[in-house]
């Protein structure tokens, strides 16, 4: 049984690995398809915020498909879907073909939360938690991974070769998950909430186009019109799951104090962490010129990533231990302290490409930490059938935070650059580190907050 859950535990971390790579594929190669296919920079960053979309949107769904005896099965098919976009992604096809592939490409970043559901209902209680966790901060180290090489795949050999990654990768997974998924017992056909279904895909969308396209906020009736809009989809949305006796979402269940508290910190944590992010590696890429900054290239750039991704896996491997010692909000504080020492180490070492690097690496000890603890903050009270559904919204909830923080290192750049100029000052960068620090102070003590015991929820009408 030992072996037999060693391997299981090996091959769902692969396979999520495989996937955080997939769905970083896109990031960097904007400016090469850009110029290969002859799009704009606008249109080229479809091909990364796509995968966004197609993640959030599909997480609920494939949740409530693979939260029993199906799991196996909606992987599988979610894995040659991913395969299938990756082929769309490597064939010499218009642009258009290429930004669905991306969108099939970002179901891998989905089927993180079903992985997740697979190591709790089929590994022991201790190896559980550590699997999870790893499972958890997948993306933190796929990013470091993919970045470097995937740079260095398109210098050498092309665009297309690059994308050509994003499809080995997928075939990988999908042979790994065929080999050692376990066949789960029978058990009753899950039903979808159909309608539900398409108001939350269409209020997820709307809410995240409002956060990723800066010129809806452009005309300020425009941005008020589509967040009144997403508001009142998400608030019938709402209605209709809590009527209903088949909710895609149990929201009876997601409004228990602690997993309330655990998806809005990770909401706001989010917005604090990818700024940083954000602002880290644009600033390692400031050209020549601008008299701060080190004009590193594609490549380079990428490899100032590794050691975000090598802290990330650290973090993630500390966690179950550190947990069995303090707490889980402790252990979450401890992490958002660890981002905050980041960012004050680049306000004052900014001019040290050592400091930097020393400030990338806290905050990917950082970000390892917050996402290996979540799921165990998440999944308090959860019933074992729940496991998917809660954490793909919970996936929906960091995305949200993470594109609110992109989309605010871009306003707060934007805000510093002189007119006429391309590029923001030295000044920006620190001031809009200096803005990663109250979300991250906030989402910390929202989790200190003390609240009721949780009782495990049944979804209404069930037996």
């Amino acid at each position: 049984m030992s072996a037999d859950a060693g391997r299981l535990s090996t091959a769902l971390i692969c396979t999520a690995l495989a996937g955080a790579v997939i769905g970083s594929v896109g990031a960097p190669l904007i400016t090469p398809v850009a110029t290969g296919m002859h799009v704009s920079l606008d249109a080229a960053q479809w091909t990364l915020t796509v995968t966004l979309f197609t993640g959030a949107i599909a997480g609920p769904v494939l949740g409530r498909l693979g939260g029993g005896p199906y799991r196996r099965v909606t992987i599988l098919a979610t894995l040659a879907l991913v395969t299938a976009g990756g082929l769309l992604t490597v064939l010499p096809l218009p642009f258009a073909a290429l930004v669905i592939g991306r969108g099939l490409q970002g179901l891998a970043v989905a089927v993180g939360a079903l992985l997740m559901s697979v190591a709790r209902a089929h590994l022991p209680p201790e190896r559980s938690t550590s699997t999870i966790a790893a499972l958890s901060v997948a993306s933190t180290v796929g990013i470091g991974v993919g970045y470097p090489v995937i740079s260095l795949i398109d210098q050498l050999a092309g665009l297309r070769a690059a994308y050509g990654l994003g499809l080995v990768l997928s075939a990988v997974a999908l042979a790994i998950a065929w080999r050692t998924l376990p066949v789960e017992a029978p058990g009753e056909r899950p039903r979808i909430d159909v309608t539900g279904a398409l108001l939350l895909a269409a209020g997820t969308l709307g809410l995240l186009l409002v956060i990723a396209e800066p010129a809806i906020w452009a005309a300020p009736w425009s941005a008020v019109g589509a967040l009144t809009g997403v508001a009142a989809l998400l608030a019938v949305w709402a209605f209709i799951e809590l009527r209903t006796t088949t909710p895609l979402v149990n929201l009876r269940l997601l409004g228990q104090g602690p997993i309330l508290r655990a998806n809005v910190a990770i909401l706001i944590a989010g917005a604090g962490l990818y700024l940083l992010f954000s602002l880290f590696t644009r600033y390692v890429q400031t050209p020549d010129g601008a008299h701060y900054g080190f004009a590193l290239p594609g490549i380079a750039a990428g490899a100032a990533l590794i050691p975000f991704s090598l802290l990330g896996f650290v973090a993630g491997k500390s966690v179950p231990r550190l947990i069995s010692r303090v707490t889980e909000r402790w252990t979450y504080t401890l992490s958002a302290v660890i981002a905050a020492a980041g960012a004050l180490l680049f306000v004052a070492g900014n001019q040290s490409l050592l400091a930097v690097l020393a400030a990338i690496a806290l905050l990917g000890f950082a970000v390892g930490g917050v996402f290996a603890v979540m799921p165990k903050l998440v999944l308090v009270g959860v019933p074992q059938e729940e496991t998917a559904s809660v954490l793909s919204i919970n996936q929906i909830a960091r995305s949200m935070g993470m594109s609110v923080g992109s989309a605010l290192a871009g306003f707060l750049l934007a805000a510093t650059t002189p007119n006429g100029g391309l590029l923001p000052t030295r000044n920006g960068y620190v001031t809009a580190a200096f803005w990663a620090l109250p979300p991250l102070a906030v989402s910390a003590l929202i989790l200190a907050a003390t609240g009721s015991p949780v009782r495990r929820c049944r979804v209404r009408g069930s037996r």
